[in-house]
C-alpha cells in the first residue's frame, strides 16, 4: 500500500491550481435602523432623564404675596410648579403678578443657593380718585411740595396711605389735614375747614377823621372804624390833616375782636415829610436821629434844619430845610450808590461771568460794583460752576482768580479721600483702572484657577484700611467667639475677627450700613443673602477684582504681580504675618529663614501698609471677597461682580497659616462658604451710584 503525501496536489486525478479573488459585489451594505419603539423608549429615557436632573438640581420656591394675588408668572428659565411651590434652579427670573386695586407687580427674582425658600413680595395700592373740596372754596392744596389744584377739585390721583394736605386761602389760616387715602382707585371726597386768620380792630382818634395804615398801606377808612387786620405783628399809623401822625405797635391774634385805647392826635406847627430812593435810610435833624424813610416829622416853623440821609452802600445825602407856619411839605432824597472795583481773571478764558445771577459777558474783566455784598459766578459748559461772595470796597481794587475744574474733577474733588463707619473701620478713596488678573502659565506655583484675563474698573470705591477686628464685629454680634488653635487664642479684641462665614460677614455689611444711613447693599431673607443692589453705595464685601487690584499696587505705581513684596522669595524681613519658623510646630509648610514673631493672627495694623496704605492684605488672615467661586474664562470684562450663583465664595490673600510658593502668590484664589480660624473680612463700598 503506498502512502498518500498531504503535499500531493492531484485528487482523483483532478488537478487543483490556484485561482484568484473576487470578492462578490452584492451591492451596498445593509443598515439596521432603529424602529419607532426604540426611538421612543430613547426619547422616553432622555426625557426621564432631563426630568431626574431638574428635580435634582431645582430648589423649592413659595411666593408669597400680599395681598393675594390674582394671576402670577414666572419666566426666564426651566420651571414647573407644584400647588403653591414653584421649582426652579438657582439663577436670575422675571416673576409678573397682579390683582385688582394694585398697580402690577414686575420684578426680578433671585433663586439663591438654598434648597428651600421662601420670598416674599409686597403690591402697592393704585391711587385713589380724590375730590378736595374747602370751607370757603378757592384754597390751594399741596401735598407735599407739589400743588394738587385749588378747591373744589376734580378727582385727583393721591397714593393710598396717610397723607398731610395742605390748604391755603389769603386771609385764612393755612390748614393741614391728616387724611387716610384710600387708593385702590376708589372716589373718595376730602373737606377742609378754613378758620380766618383776621381780627376785628377798632380804633378811634381825637379829633376823628384820621386815615388809617396798617404797616404803611392805606386801608381806605378813616376813624373811627372796625379795620379787619391779619394775625401777627403790625404798625398802626394814624394821619390827619395838621396833625403830627401817630403809630403804635400792635400783636393781632387770629378770630379776636379787639378795641385800641382812643388816640389824641397832637396838632403840629409844621409838618415834614421824608422819603429816600432807595428808601430805609437813616434820617437826622441837626445830627439827632429821628427814624427810617419814609419818615413823618413835626418840625418848628421858621426854624432852619439840617436833614440828612445816611445808608449802607451809598454816598450821605444832605438839605437845609425852613417850613413856615401850618405847612405841610414832602422832600425826597436820591441817595448815590457806592462802588469799589473788582478784577476777574478766570480759566479757561471763554467762560461766563454772573453777579447776583444775572450775565455780565466773559469772566475775565474788571467791574465796578456796588459796596454792598455780591454773589460772583463763573459757568462754562462741561465745567463745575464757581460761585462765592465779595463785599466791593470804595477805592480799593480787588482781584478773584478762578479756574474752573472739569466735572471729573470737581466730582473728585467732592469726594472725601477717608471716611470712618460709626463701628470706627476707617476706608481709603481708591480710583482703580485697567490691569490683569490672574496669572502666566509660566509662573511657578500657578493653579489652574487663575486665569489670565483683563479686567477694567472703572467705579471709584472705598476700601477698609483694616481687616475688621473682633471688637468691631462684637458691637453687631456680642458674643462672637472664635475656636482657639492649638491653644492660641484668637479672640483678643484687636485681632482679626474670624471664623465667620461668608453670609455673616455680608450680614455685618448690612448692619454697618444701617448705622451710617446709607441704603443696604446685600437682599437677606432670613440668615440668607438672596441677592444685591449693584446700584447701591452702602457697606459690602470687594469684589475679587477690587481686591486683585488694591493687592497689587506697589510703590511708583509699580504692579506686583508675583508676590505682594516684589518677584522672589522669601519676603522682606517682617513683611507680613506670614508661617514663619515661630509656627513650623503648627503648620505643614514655612517660609525657611523667615520671622515675624506671631505665631497665629497678630493685631491689625502690626505690619507696614502696602503703596495705597492698606494693611493685611498680605498675611495675617486671608479674607473673604463679594464673588461667587468660579473657574473664569479668558474674556475681558468690567467692573466685574462674579457670578450670578454659586455655592461657594472666593477667598483671596495668604493668612498665618501660609507658607508655600502657591499659597503666598498675589493672584492665589481659594474658596468656601463656612467660616475658618485664617478667613476674615474687610469692609467696601462704591463711593458714588452709577
Amino acid at each position: 500500500m503506498t502512502g498518500t503525501d498531504p503535499r500531493d496536489s492531484s485528487r482523483d486525478g483532478e488537478v487543483i491550481r490556484p485561482v484568484s479573488y473576487r470578492p462578490a459585489d452584492d451591492g451596498p451594505r445593509r443598515s439596521f435602523p432603529l424602529t419607532p419603539l426604540q426611538i421612543a423608549l430613547l426619547i422616553g429615557v432622555a426625557v426621564v432623564a432631563a426630568v431626574l436632573w431638574f428635580l435634582f438640581t431645582a430648589k423649592s420656591v413659595r411666593l408669597s404675596f400680599d395681598p393675594a394675588v390674582a394671576d402670577s408668572e414666572i419666566s426666564g428659565g426651566l420651571r414647573f410648579q407644584l400647588g403653591d411651590v414653584w421649582l426652579l434652579r438657582a439663577g436670575q427670573y422675571r416673576l409678573r403678578a397682579s390683582a385688582p386695586g394694585y398697580h402690577d407687580l414686575d420684578t426680578e427674582l433671585t433663586v439663591g443657593a438654598a434648597r428651600n425658600q421662601t420670598h416674599s413680595f409686597q403690591l402697592d395700592k393704585l391711587p385713589g380718585q380724590v375730590t378736595l373740596v374747602s370751607d370757603p372754596p378757592g384754597a390751594e392744596v399741596r401735598f407735599g411740595e407739589r400743588t394738587v389744584g385749588v378747591t373744589p377739585t376734580a378727582p385727583v390721583p393721591l397714593p393710598a396711605g396717610p397723607l398731610t394736605l395742605t390748604f391755603d386761602k389769603a386771609r385764612y389760616q393755612t390748614a393741614r389735614l391728616e387724611a387716610e387715602i384710600e387708593g385702590m382707585a376708589r372716589p373718595q371726597t376730602v373737606t377742609a375747614v378754613l378758620e380766618p386768620d383776621w381780627a376785628d380792630v377798632t380804633i378811634t382818634t381825637d379829633p376823628p377823621g384820621a386815615e388809617i395804615f396798617v404797616d404803611d398801606e392805606s386801608t381806605g377808612q378813616t376813624t373811627p372804624a372796625v379795620v379787619e387786620i391779619l394775625a401777627g405783628e403790625h404798625e398802626i399809623r394814624l394821619k390827619a390833616p395838621g396833625h403830627r401822625s401817630h403809630r403804635q405797635r400792635i400783636l393781632v391774634a387770629a378770630r379776636e375782636t379787639r378795641t385800641l385805647d382812643p388816640v389824641t392826635l397832637t396838632r403840629a406847627d409844621s409838618l415834614l415829610t421824608v422819603t429816600t430812593n432807595p428808601p430805609g435810610a437813616g434820617i437826622t435833624l441837626d445830627g439827632r436821629f429821628q427814624g427810617e424813610t419814609p419818615l413823618e416829622l413835626a418840625v418848628r416853623s421858621g426854624v432852619r434844619y439840617r436833614l440828612q440821609a445816611f445808608r449802607s452802600g451809598y454816598a450821605p445825602a444832605e438839605r437845609t430845610v425852613e417850613l413856615p407856619a401850618g405847612a405841610e411839605r414832602s422832600v425826597a432824597l436820591e441817595l448815590e450808590r457806592l462802588t469799589g472795583t473788582v478784577v476777574v481773571q478766570a480759566r479757561p478764558e471763554e467762560a461766563e461771568l454772573f453777579v447776583n445771577g444775572r450775565s455780565r459777558g466773559p469772566a475775565n474783566q474788571t467791574l465796578e460794583l456796588p459796596v454792598d455784598t455780591q454773589r460772583i459766578e463763573i459757568r462754562l459748559p462741561g465745567y463745575a460752576g464757581y460761585s462765592t461772595e465779595i463785599t466791593p470796597r470804595e477805592g480799593i481794587t480787588q482781584e478773584l482768580k478762578v479756574r474752573l475744574l472739569t466735572v471729573e474733577e470737581a466730582r473728585l474733588a467732592a469726594l472725601k479721600p477717608r471716611i470712618t463707619t460709626a463701628a470706627g473701620q476707617e476706608l481709603v478713596l481708591l480710583d482703580p483702572g485697567p490691569f490683569t488678573m490672574g496669572a502666566s502659565r509660566r509662573e511657578p506655583g500657578r493653579r489652574a484657577n487663575e486665569t489670565l484675563r483683563d479686567v477694567d474698573l472703572t467705579r471709584l470705591f472705598y476700601l477698609g484700611r483694616h481687616e475688621v477686628t473682633n471688637a468691631q464685629y462684637r458691637k453687631f454680634v456680642g458674643d462672637h467667639a472664635a475656636e482657639e488653635f492649638q491653644d492660641h487664642d484668637l479672640n483678643e479684641p484687636e485681632l482679626p475677627v474670624v471664623g465667620v462665614s461668608w453670609q455673616e460677614a455680608a450680614a455685618y455689611c448690612n448692619w454697618l450700613s444701617d448705622l451710617d444711613g446709607l441704603p443696604r447693599f446685600y437682599a437677606i431673607d432670613g440668615d440668607t443673602v438672596t441677592g444685591f443692589n449693584p446700584a447701591s453705595t452702602g457697606y459690602r464685601l470687594p469684589t475679587e477684582a477690587e481686591w486683585a487690584w488694591a493687592a497689587r499696587q506697589g510703590p511708583d505705581g509699580i504692579t506686583r504681580t508675583a508676590f505682594p513684596w516684589g518677584p522672589n522669595l522669601p519676603p522682606p524681613d517682617r513683611h507680613g504675618n506670614y508661617a514663619d519658623r515661630s509656627a513650623a510646630h503648627l503648620v505643614g509648610r514655612i517660609i525657611f529663614g523667615y520671622n515675624d514673631n506671631h505665631i497665629v493672627a497678630a493685631p491689625v495694623g502690626t505690619f507696614p501698609p502696602n503703596a495705597i496704605d492698606l494693611f493685611d492684605l498680605a498675611g495675617n488672615v486671608a479674607e473673604w471677597t463679594h464673588d461667587f467661586y468660579e473657574i473664569p474664562g479668558d474674556e475681558a470684562v468690567t467692573d466685574p461682580l462674579g457670578p450670578a450663583a454659586g455655592d461657594y465664595h472666593v477667598i483671596r490673600g495668604s493668612s498665618w497659616m501660609h507658607g508655600t510658593i502657591t499659597e503666598l502668590r498675589t493672584s492665589f484664589r481659594d474658596y468656601g462658604s463656612a467660616g475658618r480660624q485664617d478667613v476674615g473680612f474687610r469692609v467696601a463700598r462704591y463711593a458714588e451710584a452709577p
